[in-house]
């Protein structure tokens, strides 16, 4: 007996397990002001997770450091009024929060949109991927990707919702599904 059909099996199991039908999506950012949405800063590739979900930056333009990221409840990067006045990307709405937590970071109980931060390296570019574990795909549609002027300590002291600051990027959430 040959050992092909066993090498087939082999390959077969890991093929499967790997879910080489994984679902995703490129969500295209955008810097942000009160004015409006402006030019595009790359995209976030979006992947379904055995662990939650991935996202994959290919972004540049922004300051280098910790940037807060978060997933908003509203499929619109547009600017609204907020307190009186023009805030970049408040049509937005606030972060994603189905449970009405506190802000306590990815990993914690707490909002649902709260992810990991993105760094932007010397070169202003961004690269290194986050995964959010509490999250499923399927929470994405019909959502933001917001990314803050600063970084985000995942606590709303001294400052409210992590004190990241300013929306600079956005990126509406549409899987094509409707």
């Amino acid at each position: 007996m040959s050992a092909l059909p066993f090498v087939g099996f082999l390959a077969w199991g890991p093929a499967q397990a790997l879910n080489l039908e994984a679902q995703s999506m490129d969500i295209e950012m955008h810097k942000v002001s009160a004015d409006g949405v402006g030019e595009s800063i790359g995209t976030i590739t979006v992947r379904d997770h055995e662990e939650g979900v991935l996202f994959e930056p290919d972004l540049e333009g922004l300051d280098t450091g910790l940037h807060g990221f978060h997933l908003h409840q509203n499929p619109d990067c547009k600017p609204a009024e907020k307190d009186g006045e023009m805030t970049a990307a408040a049509s937005a709405g606030g972060h994603l929060n189905p449970s009405n937590g506190e802000h306590h970071g990815p990993f914690e109980e707490g909002h649902l949109g709260d992810l990991p931060t993105l760094y932007f390296d010397d070169s202003g570019k961004a690269t290194l991927p986050v995964l959010a574990p509490r999250l499923e795909y399927s929470d994405l549609d019909g959502r933001a990707l917001v990314i803050h002027a600063g970084g985000d300590n995942y606590a709303s002291e001294p400052e409210p919702l992590g004190g990241g600051g300013a929306r600079v990027a956005c990126g509406v959430i549409d899987n094509g599904d409707d």
